[in-house]
Parts: C-alpha cells; structure tokens; sequence
C-alpha cells in the first residue's frame, strides 16, 4: 500500500546484522526525520509550515512565466513534502497519543490549505502557459492541470465553492475513520484451552487478566494465529468477530457520509457517480471497462471458489467427525481448514517458517535481494527516529558509489500504531537539484520470526520502498510511485513470487550465516500449496472491488445494506451483526472507486514478472527494470513504461492462466 501524495492525494481520498558496502556512506544522503516529542513541537511546526507555504505560494503566483517556471512550481512541490509528509506519517506511528492527535489537526490544516491551492486560478494559468523543454515536462503539465481539475479550479461560483467544502469534508472524514481503527485498542480474552492449537510462542508476550485469561489484540500477530491454528471454533468466531466490527457504527456512518459526499463531488463535474469521474485519468478509464475486466476475473475463479469451499467442508467434516451434508463452513473456519488441508496435503505448516526467517535478518535478506537484482546497498545508520526500535538505512549505487536515498523501517506492532502493513513515500527525487528520496516502510510482525505469507507481504512492501528509493526523476512531482492508481502496485506484486523460489532464499545465508537454510522438500511443498485457495482469495478480491464500485455508484446505497445484500449473495453468506465496510480503510482513503487497481496491477505485475523466468536476481534484467519502470516515476504514462520494458504491449495472458490452472 502507499498511502501519500500531496495535492493528487487530496483529490484521491475523494477519488541485527547489516548488509554494508566497503565504501557505503555513514549518514543519511538526505534530511534527518525530524524529531517531534510534544503535541507543541507538533503545533508549532505546522504553524511555521503553513506560514512559510502560504509565502511561497505568493511567490509562485508573482513570479514570471518562463522557462524556469516549471522548476519553481516543484520546487514548491518538494518543499510541501519536506514539510508536511513528516507529520502526516507521525501520525500513523508516533507511540504518544498526544503527538498523534495533534498530528491529526495539522493534517486537517494542510488538507484545508491544500484544497484552496488546488482552486489557485493564477498558478493553473502559469501552468498552461508555462514553457515544456520535453516530453517529461509535457507529461508534469498534463497531470498537474489534471490535478488542479479535479480540485474544481475550473468550476465557477457556488461550485468551486461546494467542491472546497467537500474535500475538506472528506479529509476530516477519513482521518476519523482511520483513527477510529487506530485507537480502538480492541481486545479478546481466551482461556488456554480456548487457544489449543495456537503455539505457545505467539501468546508469550500476551498480557493476563485478573482471571489469568489470555488477553490479545486484532493486531496481525495475535489474530492471524488464532484464526489460522486455533481449534476452538467459537474461539475463532469470538476473533474474528472482534476484528470484522473494529471500526463501529461509528465508521459505518463515517464511510456514508464519505461516498456522499463523493457523489455529490462528481455531480459539479457533471457526472452521475464517482466511479467514472475518478477512473476517468487511470488505465482503465471508466467504470464499464473496470467492471468488465472484474466480470472476466470472476468468471475465471468462480469455479474455483466452490471447489475450495467443498473441499475446506471436507476437511471440516473429517475433523469434526460429522457428515458433509451436515457441516457448515463460516468466515471464521476458513483460514483453520485451509491452514488444516495444506498441512495434511502438501505437509506444510506456516508456523514451520518462523524459525528460518528471524525479523531482522529477513528485512535484510529481502534487502539482499534487490540489491542482488538491481546494484544498490543498504547500509544501516544511526538515527533518532520516532520510536527507539525504528531503523534507518541509506541506500546507495554501486557502480557510483554515491547515496541515492534513505528508507526507515518500522517492523513491530504497538499501541496505537498503524496495524496492517504500508510504505509512505516521505521525500521524492528530483534530479534537477541533487534531491534524494525517502520512504518509511511500517509492518507489524511477530518477534518470533515470519511465516512464508508474510515475507510475501515484507518482500511487496519493500518493492513500494524500491519504487521510491530508486526514482530518478528530473521533478519531486513526478517522483517513485506518482504513477497512475491502478499501476502502483504493480512493482510490488511482481516481487512477491520471489520468495517462493530457492534461489532467491539461498541469500539469506548472506545476511545470517547462522540462519537455518529452507530446505528445498518444505520450499516444493509450499509452492504446490500456493495454488490451493486461489480461487477463494482471488474470489475474495474480486468481491472487495465489486463493493468498492457498486458503493460509489449513481445510487448512492448505504454501505453496510449494500455489504449485506452482496455478501448474502456470496457462497459463504453474511454473518449478522458484523460490520466489515467499517474496518476497510482502504475505501475511506485513497482507493474509494479505485480498489479494482490491486487486481489491475496484478495483471502487469504478471506479464513483468514473465521477465525474470530465466533468473529471478539476473542484475541484467534487474538494472534495465530500475532504468525503465522504476527509474522514470510517474515522468512516463504507465503504459509507455511497460511496453518498453516487455518490447510489446501488456497482456493479461499469464494472470487468467494462473487463475485457471
């Protein structure tokens, strides 16, 4: 996930060891994150942020309209971004409550700022007018007059108006359903023999209440467990229950006000709903297109999900000791009897990984792997960052030997943290002046070690980190991952096959020579069992998607009716009670009419992939991928970058022919 741009991302919240160079750099190539330990310093430096933006802003509007007006106008960009990304991200991270909450009214501040600069007439008319050296500066123009358009600059009166109103509406919105998960602080007390099945290592660190009751949170490492390896079937309903009603009624109300207020932002643009007013910028261009591919998944994985569904009945009739025509599979039994059938099947125990992939020396084998593929290093440096166990690694060329970026890394659940796994895109580059990028990667896993699912998950998000660290941009704006919506995953999802080949893992004796090795029946195992329940994830995919656009449709239906009538349309049915839209985060930010991108850009990170079938680390394949994909940011329509990379057009040829194996 990536969760930040500036005036783009306004808009699209409506819409241990260490690996070290011989001549790796002893400080950080660009700015030291700044140090805030109070709600004042917090307040303080929003204040002089927005002072100084508001100078700038003016200085831009005076300023003559020439060939060095487009340097000025991301000048001004990268400026924003040293100063408000810092405190956007604290928010997400900061382990004092305090600092957070007056994060969260700077945001608001920014976002009020923000819209009003989105409307500046001045600025948008120097951006028409200004000078384009090249096709990179025609493409910074194309996109930026497609921001200030979005923004409503082109409406009149009343309009322009309302649609100020409402961006700012929907920031406040979205940073109150986001912190409504945040601080929600949901526990789950189990007996010991509620929790048979779940290693005693995951509940190690679990507090007990005056009853001697395990007590554990929704966070990844404690819910994952339970819901895979407990054996307690109302054990498991009691989790996921917990997790499913996290946000509330609270954010169910939160969310319809929010699609609300979109639908009544693409009607001052002239259009009956969101969906085709957002995508109408993106690949897929309109909501019919972006429907149409989500009929083709569906109709390669429907069969599939019944098969996995009868075969999950199954496993659960056998372990129950009861008759198919009897037995009933919840919500809450499928990660269990799927867990169950890839152990007794394909003999492989997701729990088994943990002692081959130490968190630590994971983040550096994963690391490992792209500097193997694309000639770079990481190099680990002191840093005073927000919370004591967070990290900062510079990252630097080595054909050059010059640093090129900086990444901070924050692996470990804690209260109050952002509880699933993202990148944030701190700083862009920007050639031009020397500018490096920055990148914060935030995961939450377990002390112990990782499962094989969530080096996949690790490997992705670095992959955001790795679009953002190894940009070469001539403009911040164009920078890392300012690529279109429904493309930005891409990167990330072609990395995460990586972890399932021998090959590749053998590098983890590079960074932990005292590390158990993998050994290659358990990896062949795991491999076969990938397949397994694809149909069911995919499925499950295709479903979030479809609630996404149908929610930001021309009726404008209640989220939590609409979640019911679909989900009691699918094979496993709704579950009274429960209140999933209300913990998904995704559709109050930035992917509201715009979650179809997470299988859009599987498709191309597919067809990338098919690049690296010879060799998964080939430095050949590796550096020509960093020059033409990750290399050009956003400088390149999506499209243009992909066909030059594969030598032809993208296809979805390999994405439908996994889904049907």
């Amino acid at each position: 996930m990536n969760p930040m741009h500036l005036l783009s991302g306004a808009i699209a919240l409506l819409l241990g060891a260490t690996c070290v160079a011989q001549t790796a750099p002893a400080v950080l190539p660009g700015p030291a994150f700044p140090q805030f330990s109070s709600a004042a310093q917090i307040n303080a430096a929003c204040t002089a942020g927005l002072s100084a933006a508001k100078k700038r802003v003016a200085q831009l509007e005076r300023r003559k309209v020439d060939a060095g007006w487009l340097a000025a106008f991301d000048d001004y960009y990268a400026f924003q971004e040293d100063t408000q990304y810092p405190i956007e991200f604290v928010l997400n991270v900061h382990p004092d409550k305090a600092v957070r909450t007056a994060a969260q009214a700077c945001s608001l501040r920014w976002a009020d700022f923000n819209s009003s600069y989105g409307q500046n007439e001045k600025i948008f008319r120097a951006l028409k007018r200004a000078p384009q050296a090249d096709a990179i500066d025609a493409e910074l123009v194309r996109v930026a007059v497609g921001n200030f358009e979005d923004a409503g600059v082109a409406l009149v009166g009343a309009k322009r108006k309302r649609a100020k109103q409402l961006l700012d509406q929907i920031s406040e919105l979205d940073q109150q359903f986001n912190k409504n998960i945040r601080d929600a602080g949901v526990k789950v007390a189990f007996t010991q023999a509620e929790l048979k099945g779940v290693p005693e290592g995951a509940l190690a660190a679990a507090a007990r209440d005056a009853e001697g009751r395990y007590v554990l949170g929704v966070d990844y490492p404690s819910y994952g467990p339970v819901m895979q390896l407990a054996e307690d079937g109302a054990a498991r309903e009691r989790m996921w229950m917990a997790k499913v009603n996290e946000g509330g009624d609270a954010n169910l109300k939160l969310l319809a006000q929010i699609t609300r207020a979109r639908h009544e932002y693409a009607g001052l643009f002239g259009y009956s709903n969101f969906v085709d007013f957002n995508l109408r910028r993106k690949m897929a261009k309109s909501g019919a297109i972006a429907n149409q591919f989500l009929a083709e998944v569906k109709g390669a994985v429907v069969e599939g999900e019944r098969a996995d569904l009868l075969e999950l009945r199954g496993a659960k009739a056998l372990h129950l000791g009861q008759t198919l025509a009897a037995t009933q599979i919840n919500r809450w039994d499928t990660s269990f009897y799927a867990e169950r059938v890839r152990r007794e099947r394909f003999a492989v125990d997701q729990e088994a990984f943990r002692e081959f992939f130490p968190p630590q020396e994971s983040l550096l084998f994963t690391m490992r792997v792209i500097e193997q593929m694309m000639g770079v290093r990481y190099t680990r440096v002191a840093a005073d960052l927000w919370h004591p166990e967070a990290q900062a690694f510079v990252v630097s060329d080595v054909a050059s030997g010059k640093p090129i970026a900086q990444l901070y890394v924050d692996l470990y659940p804690r209260e109050g943290k952002y509880n699933h796994a993202a990148v944030w895109p701190l700083r862009g580059s920007a050639t031009r002046v020397g500018r490096t990028p920055t990148a914060a990667l935030v995961v939450n896993f377990d002390r112990k070690g990782l499962t094989l699912d969530e080096m996949e998950t690790l490997l992705h998000e670095l992959g955001h980190a790795v679009h953002n660290n190894l940009s070469a941009t001539r403009h911040a704006s164009q920078a890392g991952t300012s690529v279109m919506q429904d493309f930005v995953e891409a990167p990330s999802q072609m990395l995460e096959d990586w972890v399932y080949d021998k090959d590749v893992l053998k590098l983890m004796a590079a960074v932990c020579p005292t590390c158990k090795s993998v050994p290659d029946e358990l990896l062949a195992k795991a491999v076969a069992a990938k397949a397994f329940g694809k149909g069911s994830q995919y499925g499950r995919q295709h479903f979030f998607a479809s609630y996404d656009l149908a929610l930001h449709g021309a009726d404008v239906p209640d989220p939590m009716a609409l979640w019911a009538q679909m989900e009691r349309a699918s094979l496993l049915g709704h579950v009274e009670g429960t209140r999933f839209p209300a913990g998904f985060a995704h559709l109050a930010g930035g992917y509201g009419a715009g979650y179809y991108g997470y299988l859009w850009s599987l498709v191309l990170a597919m067809d990338l992939r098919g690049e690296f079938k010879a060799d998964k680390l080939s430095p050949v394949v590796g550096q020509r991928y960093r020059s033409v994909v990750l290399g050009q940011g956003g400088q390149r329509p999506a499209p243009a970058l992909v066909t030059e990379f594969l030598g032809r057009e993208s296809n979805s040829k390999a994405f439908f022919e996994y889904l049907r194996k």
